[in-house]
């Protein structure tokens, strides 16, 4: 037994006290607060509040109390794993990845959803009755799972503590302080990974506690890989949770670290390993972060465009045209467009991509799809102590969530068995859209591709561009710069966010593909590759 401390980055940037505790020789922890300097009311923060004015409009700090009905957002948290694991080809093939996997929000991640939960559920400890399995949830109910009957979204692994003085077994809330039974977490961690990793979803305003655990790569014992979390274009404050290394931390095998976000912006986001990034990311530790704006939660009857004007007051987010070439909020030319908000009686009936102002980002349902490529070569040489060959790096597999076509269009989560026997969810995300006339989707494309550009061009169904590297298309002066296209074209590290409307649309089956045709292929075998299939119902 040795004297550890648990991790302070994130709570000392926010205020809260940790202590030092009596713990077992294992390195693992979770953060995930009830409540901060800024969301201090721990009833409040497991729900998001209507957006009426900002929180603060100050310049030094958050108020000692602030006043409850002006808090905003909520409090989110999410752990995931860093390791290894495998994912099935269209084609057939077993691929071996680096790659981050899901060790909260395993129900919701299975089902498609993002695995950020709130305190209230991130906090719930488990209490199935039979032990997390490896390959839970995939394993739960034998070789035909059932997710109606796994619906555990909590932290793996989390436990209460003993009392500081060893007398017993604490019991209650105040129990919950970050420890881990290191079982359930190598259990559900060890050849877990999915491709794309975790998705992540949070509000403007909230406080996002990222718990990464580095679990080990199995099949690749040699290694003592380094991981690390990067939200590439994120607005991050601090670059002790940037996750470059050279400029913050990395986390070694058998440890966590929690990471803090604040989110000011809404946009498509992504994130990946910033350890020997061009390795890594061929490997497949890319994953996809998306916020969503305040607008969501303008309450009904009132305009959209005044919500903006209250945006202005809080300093994180004004824009100010005139003095700050780096606006991203900035005010439509009209705002008497008689557009209102998007909360009835406390249910959120309307959601946007942005804060437009003007509701001209309304959207019925949305769909991530982010854009990545396999080279199997690579992929094999990395997993038989081969050198790799960075130069000859060339992709054969083309991937919309981490899937070739026909596999894109498969519902729900694929499975994979790996090298320890059980079946993974290690491809939970299709991307088929699903619409009924006259609705209009939102897809958040993303690229995180090592060595491809890659187009997408839609039939028969226009693209309107609203949204580019996760900002509005908005000049200066508060001009709208959507475009309608049929294909667009991203870059590795480039996002877009477009609206796919249906009005008028006739019912059937459309393609979004890409027109690349040597990227229509599952490595040897044509028909295939990135491209999926929009219903229209």
């Amino acid at each position: 037994m040795f004297k550890k401390i648990a991790n302070k980055g994130a709570l000392a940037l926010i205020g809260i006290t940790t202590l030092t505790v009596t713990a077992s020789a294992q390195s693992f922890r979770v953060q995930c607060p009830t409540t901060t300097i800024t969301h201090p009311v721990a009833q409040n923060n497991n729900s998001e509040p209507a957006y009426t004015a900002p929180s603060y409009t100050g310049t030094s700090g958050y108020p000692t109390n602030p006043s409850p009905s002006v808090v905003n957002g909520a409090i989110k948290c999410q752990q995931v794993s860093g390791g290894d694991g495998y994912a099935t080809m269209a084609d057939g093939s077993q691929i071996y990845m680096f790659s981050f996997g899901p060790l909260s929000g395993l129900a919701d991640i299975a089902a498609g959803k993002p695995g950020t939960e709130f305190p209230s559920t991130f906090n719930t400890l488990y209490a199935g009755a039979a032990p997390l399995a490896p390959g839970d949830p995939a394993t739960t109910d034998g070789t035909t799972p059932d997710l109606t009957k796994f619906t555990f979204n909590g932290a793996v692994g989390l436990t209460p503590d003993t009392d500081a003085m060893g007398a017993g077994t604490c019991t209650g809330a105040s129990c919950i302080n970050g420890h881990v039974d290191p079982r359930p977490l190598m259990d559900i961690g060890v050849m877990n990974g999915n491709i794309p990793a975790p998705l992540m979803a949070i509000d403007e305003d909230d406080e996002f506690f990222l718990t990464l655990s580095n679990v080990g790569m199995i099949m690749r014992p040699d290694l003592f890989e380094q991981h690390t979390i990067h939200f590439h274009g994120y607005p991050n404050a601090s670059a002790f949770y940037d996750g470059v290394p050279d400029a913050s931390v990395a986390i070694n095998i058998g440890g966590s670290f929690t990471y803090y976000y604040l989110a000011p912006d809404a946009g498509t986001y992504f994130w990946h390993c910033h350890i020997t990034p061009p390795e890594h990311l061929q490997m497949g530790m890319v994953g996809q972060v998306y916020v969503r704006p305040r607008q969501n939660r303008v309450p009904t009857g009132s305009k959209l465009y005044a919500a903006l004007q209250q945006q202005q007051l809080d300093l994180r987010t004004a824009c100010n045209a005139a003095t700050d070439i780096l606006c991203t909020n900035v005010l439509p030319i009209s705002g008497d467009n008689g557009s209102t908000g998007g909360y009835s009686n406390g249910v959120q009936t309307k959601m946007y991509a942005y804060n437009d102002g003007d509701g001209s980002t309304q959207y019925d349902v949305e769909y991530p799809l982010q854009i990545h490529g396999f080279d199997p070569n690579f992929h094999f040489v990395g997993m038989t102590f081969n050198p790799e060959g960075f130069a000859d790096m060339k992709d054969k597999y083309f991937l919309l969530n981490g899937r070739s076509y026909p596999d894109t269009v498969t519902a729900g989560p694929m499975q994979t068995q790996t090298a320890d026997g059980s079946s993974h969810f290690s491809q939970p995300l299709p991307s088929i859209i699903n619409l009924t006339a006259g609705q209009k989707a939102l897809l958040r494309i993303s690229d995180l591709d090592v060595t491809e550009y890659q187009t997408l061009a839609s039939l028969g169904i226009p693209m309107t561009v609203v949204g580019y590297n996760a900002k509005l298309l908005r000049d200066q002066q508060g001009n709208n710069l959507y475009y309608n296209t049929n294909s667009i074209t991203l870059a590795g590290g480039e996002s877009l966010d477009v609206i796919l409307d249906s009005t008028g649309v006739p019912p059937g089956t459309y393609y979004l593909y890409t027109p690349n045709l040597d990227h229509l292929s599952n490595d040897a075998e044509n028909f295939g590759g990135l491209m999926t299939e929009v219903h229209v119902n």
